[in-house]
């Protein structure tokens, strides 16, 4: 049985490599298209653009990994099907189980591979392509005042960063804090800031406004110290896009957002939705086996995978509508991420069980 196992996995394995060949290209020349809006001779250059859509390849990878798991396995299982390799295997006392069970090792093998993608490297490399992108496009002055600017609050103070510059250095920082009424008490302005130990920043060239009884003051300094609201959150990652950030810095950034109490509802579906993507992608290889053993007779391999595909768009679509109405609704995070692919694997697994007991 061993011999049959390292059979089926490697044929699971050449699946997957198929539908990666077959939907990375075409993802790839889609994306290319949406950054050609933003090419301009003075400033994001086409050599820009098509590297940072080669930079952010690891992360579409990631994206499609459950859809390769489906049409991987469906590839992989409906060609063993069309050929009676299968047949052969159940004859020799093979169940449609264990060649579930096979099937879905390889995927928790290709589950574990894309997480460890996403962590060490499709995340790294797209933040990189992101800096690229929008160091070129404000070069050719196509951004505005507000792109990369950060906002946050504690207590009674609301601070706006301006930008970042080389992703730490921040620049036009604006301060306002407000008494309990709510009305504003003062004003702070300060070029740049030097990021200083224990949460202490050094604000240089500063402006300072204070309000007291309709009276208005205003001071001009060339150094001022400010203690920092932003904790132990990074900079470069709180400018950042959701999609774009790891598991870790998905932890530390929600850390912060609690800490500080602001919302964190957002990044944390996009963490569990990241944790919850292995549970799918099981669920998906799973669906496979139904499409290879529906009809073993039948040869028309092309029909099971544009089936599958359909299958898998409906999967995607159906998840997306479920996050976002759970972020608008404000449902259970774990409900919401995490409920989609549980039922999807249960009734995977419901579905492969149905067609074991059936074929004795």
């Amino acid at each position: 049985m061993k011999i049959l196992d390292r059979y089926i996995t490697r044929h699971v394995f050449f699946g997957f490599a198929a539908a990666a060949a077959l939907l990375l290209p075409l993802f790839t020349t889609l994306d290319l298209v949406g950054e050609l809006d933003d090419v301009t001779p003075g400033g994001y250059r086409l050599s820009q653009a098509i590297e940072v859509v080669f930079m952010t390849l690891p992360r579409r990878v990631v994206e499609l990994g459950p859809f390769i798991a489906l049409l991987g396995g469906i590839a992989a299982l409906g060609q063993l099907s069309a050929t009676r390799e299968l047949t052969v295997m159940r004859a020799t006392g093979l169940s449609i189980a264990r060649i579930g069970f096979t099937a879905t090792l390889a995927g928790l093998a290709l589950a574990l591979a894309w997480a460890a993608l996403d962590e060490w490297v499709a995340s790294p490399l797209q933040q990189n392509g992101l800096e690229l992108r929008n160091e070129a496009m404000a070069a050719g002055a196509q951004s505005s005042n507000d792109q990369g600017s950060v906002w946050a609050r504690q207590d009674d103070q609301i601070v706006r960063i301006g930008n970042l510059q080389h992703k730490r250095l921040p620049v036009n920082i604006e301060i306002f804090r407000f008494d309990n009424d709510r009305s504003l008490v003062s004003y702070i302005f300060a070029e740049t800031a030097d990021i200083q130990d224990a949460g202490q920043w050094r604000l240089n060239n500063v402006q300072v406004k204070q309000w007291d009884q309709g009276a208005e003051t205003t001071q001009q300094l060339d150094h001022m110290p400010w203690h920092s609201i932003f904790g132990g959150a990074r900079l470069g990652d709180i400018t950042l896009p959701t999609e774009s950030l790891s598991a870790r810095q998905l932890y530390r950034y929600i850390a912060y957002l609690k800490g500080s109490g602001q919302p964190s509802a957002q990044y944390e579906m996009a963490m569990w939705q990241k944790l919850g993507r292995p549970i799918l992608t099981l669920a998906m290889i799973l669906f496979a086996i139904p499409f290879a053993f529906a009809q073993p007779r039948s040869p028309n391999l092309g029909a099971r995978l544009a089936l599958g595909a359909l299958v898998g768009l409906m999967v995607y679509v159906s998840n997306q509508i479920i996050v976002n109405l759970g972020l608008l609704l404000k449902m259970n995070i774990l409900i919401t991420t995490l409920g989609p692919a549980l039922v999807l694997l249960a009734v995977a697994i419901v579905m492969v069980g149905h067609l074991d007991r059936g074929s004795r």
